[in-house]
């Protein structure tokens, strides 16, 4: 099915005018949304009961006020609210442009694509362009159902995207959480960068994850509809979240689980070979050297992860 565009709209690009087309780049009825009904099946209908007098009020005879301290309210009638809206515009203003890695995702709030409308594909192209060969990305503003918006314009593979951004009160800080950085070793972060190297991939591929959750209710109701009983899988035993465990040892039973994953199991063999010196030196722990007439080569044992006392 074709996409259908939400608005039209003009990206002003200094005394360049881009006329464009809006669409939403995310389906937001992807969820799966249940019904309250009454103890026989039947539907309800949601009712509002005054506090005061414990009567039902008609949504018609409504008013909307704000709670300015507990339990008193200034009223405003809907023309006074009305005029506190911003007046819609087609016209996007760009104002600047920012490399684009400086906006933090965290300010991402809905997205949407643009592509250009009947004679804008050329400014359209220039400008994406142009943004792709200086890293930049554009900051506009927005005006949309009665409220002025920040937005990034970016450049993409295929086009444009049109990101609405979040205000600055509306995104907390991490710093508040006071979180302390704590030394670690040469070692660990070693082992760590192994570890990462391992399970690394070259890009981010949405298809390969699923919504479990909505498969499985999706399932559910297949199965309610065929008249079939659902059955409660159990739940799979967890390990204790208060086990206090050696970061080096788990570091190096992780590295070790991970090898075991992606290698094939190795042909058997007679003869036995040491390990290189630089797994070796990871796996195991460094001990002092012990003199023997004739040291026998082994295979460094994985290390079990235990619980530091």
């Amino acid at each position: 099915m074709a996409a259908r565009s939400i608005a039209s709209l003009t990206l002003s690009f200094g005394l360049v005018s881009i006329p464009v087309k809006l669409y939403s780049a995310t389906e937001s009825a992807s969820g799966v949304g249940f019904n309250l009904l009454t103890p026989e099946g039947g539907g309800v209908k949601q009712q509002y009961i005054s506090e005061a007098t414990g009567e039902v009020v008609a949504r018609a005879d409504m008013k909307k006020g704000y709670e300015f301290e507990k339990g008193n309210f200034v009223v405003f009638a809907p023309g006074e609210l009305k005029a506190l809206e911003e007046g819609a515009t087609h016209v996007v203003e760009i104002v600047s442009f920012v490399p684009e890695k400086s906006v933090d995702p965290l300010f991402y709030d809905k997205a949407y694509f643009i592509a250009p409308d009947k004679r804008g594909g050329k400014p359209y192209s220039l400008l994406r362009r142009a943004m792709r060969e200086s890293e930049r990305c554009a900051l506009a503003k927005w005006s949309y159902k009665g409220k002025t918006r920040v937005v990034q314009v970016r450049p993409a593979e295929d086009g444009m995207v049109f990101q609405q951004l979040l205000f600055a009160d509306e995104v907390r800080a991490l710093s508040d959480l006071h979180i302390e950085d704590e030394a670690v070793t040469d070692k660990e972060l070693q082992l760590a960068l192994q570890i990462i190297d391992q399970v690394s991939e070259d890009a981010y591929d949405p298809t390969a994850y699923e919504d479990e959750e909505k498969k499985r209710i999706l399932e559910a109701i297949d199965q309610k509809i065929a008249g079939k009983q659902i059955v409660s899988p159990e739940a799979p035993a967890g390990q204790s979240g208060g086990q206090v465990i050696d970061l080096m040892e788990a570091l190096r039973a992780s590295l070790t689980a991970n090898k075991s994953k992606k290698t094939p199991p190795a042909k058997p063999s007679t003869a036995r070979k040491a390990p290189p010196a630089e797994v070796e030196s990871l796996a195991a722990k460094p001990r002092r050297p012990v003199k023997r007439a004739a040291p026998k080569v082994e295979e460094a044992t994985p290390a079990r992860v235990r619980a530091r006392k």
